[in-house]
């Protein structure tokens, strides 16, 4: 399938991820700001960050309720939540009131994750096209491109409350282009019966879990590895997350290209090996260039990991359980990001920083034994 066929088929689901994207990006952008804002040290700052992490897995559990009441509307509406959740979060210069409002963030963006993610498997299995890496790379370039204007913005001086309110144009554009408008008004009807799509969430999830887990560790530690394990600087030590950032979003523009010829089992597979060669090349690099080249390798095979999963779960489930198995995926992928903390400064405490992201190539390397009750997975 072209390109231009596949943006045409995902003309609503786009705008959602760009939106999600635009949100994330420009906080990101604007985290140094806000932390001294609100006086916070960097433990306290990442533990309030928490705060967002249990809110979007709780919401990933209504998700799909939500998905059913809104209609063609629930992508635009959680799209319009999350920038309205954020904004309290710039105002307060309390750490308690930002931690509960990241509650609140959180929640929104998974509600939106699942939703999106949800419709878009829904067009995938109608259409017969695989569209889900195409929208993950729209989501990480507009992430990239929110962050680099806003941290432009920020370095001219533009106060954190100009810059959210003209996101909020931007996002509420976003919104009213994502209404599936093709669809008919009124709430989507609930299953007539209950079906069990267990299996399939948590070995879809299972995986899910592991890419996120790389994912975050290398977001985290990646510039700690290269300046002290490597002897690098505070700039070289920068390249390590930026290329991380970079080749996610080249991988998934490929893997867009790649469905044409592979299935989506295939392409996690070949993924996941392809990040384990990376890890363990970031490993063992004797200097940082080698260690950049273990982070691209690991950003282009990981990047593809998620939305492929999302992908076959949706074509595995029925249409009246695809958001709740897709939700049920999330939450358990999402407890990734709970546990790549504890588990990678763990190993680094006890072993080294270097032994910790052999754990990470190891668990990529598993991957595909966790696809094989995957494919024979059907909900009953």
């Amino acid at each position: 399938m072209s390109l231009r066929a596949a943006i045409t088929l995902s003309r609503r689901t786009l705008p959602a991820f760009a939106a999600e994207g635009v949100c994330w990006g420009a906080f990101a952008a604007y985290t140094p700001q806000i932390k001294h804002h609100i006086g916070a040290s960097d433990a306290e700052y990442g533990f309030a960050l928490l705060f967002g992490a249990i809110g979007g897995i709780t919401a990933m559990a209504l998700a799909p309720r939500f998905d059913r009441l809104m209609g063609r509307r629930a992508m635009a509406l959680a799209a319009l939540i999350l920038i309205a959740a954020f904004q309290p979060t710039i105002w307060t210069g309390s750490l308690a009131f930002f931690a509960l409002f990241m509650v609140f963030t959180g929640a929104a963006a998974g509600l939106l994750d699942v939703v999106m993610n949800a419709r878009l498997a829904g067009i995938e299995a109608k259409s017969g096209a695989s569209l889900m890496n195409l929208n993950h790379a729209v989501f990480s370039f507009a992430y990239a491109g929110a962050a680099l204007s806003t941290g432009l913005a920020r370095d001219a001086g533009v106060s954190v409350s100009t810059s959210f309110a003209v996101l909020a144009l931007v996002v509420l554009g976003l919104a009213v282009a994502a209404i599936q408008r093709e669809l008919p008004k009124g709430r989507v009807a609930p299953p007539a019966t209950k079906l069990r799509t267990g299996a399939v969430a948590f070995w879809g999830g299972g995986i899910i879990l592991v890419g996120f887990l790389a994912e975050q560790a290398t977001e985290a530690w990646s510039a700690l590895h290269v300046e002290r394990t490597l002897g690098g600087g505070a700039a070289e030590g920068a390249m390590g997350p930026a290329m991380l950032g970079l080749t996610m979003g080249v991988g998934r523009l490929a893997g867009q290209f790649a469905t044409a010829r592979l299935n989506e089992a295939r392409i996690v597979t070949l993924a996941a090996l392809l990040s384990a060669a990376g890890a363990l090349t970031a490993a063992l690099a004797p200097t940082p260039a080698v260690a950049y080249l273990g982070f691209g390798l690991l950003g282009l095979g990981v990047s593809v990991i998620a939305p492929m999963c999302f992908a076959l779960i949706g074509r595995l489930s029925p249409p009246e359980a695809r958001a709740t198995a897709i939700s049920r995926a999330a939450m358990v992928g999402y407890a990734g990001f709970f546990i790549g903390p504890p588990l990678m400064g763990g190993l680094s405490q006890a072993f080294s920083l270097p032994m910790a992201f052999v754990a990470v190539a190891i668990l990529l390397a598993l991957c595909p034994l966790l696809l094989l009750p995957l494919r024979d997975a059907r909900p009953n």
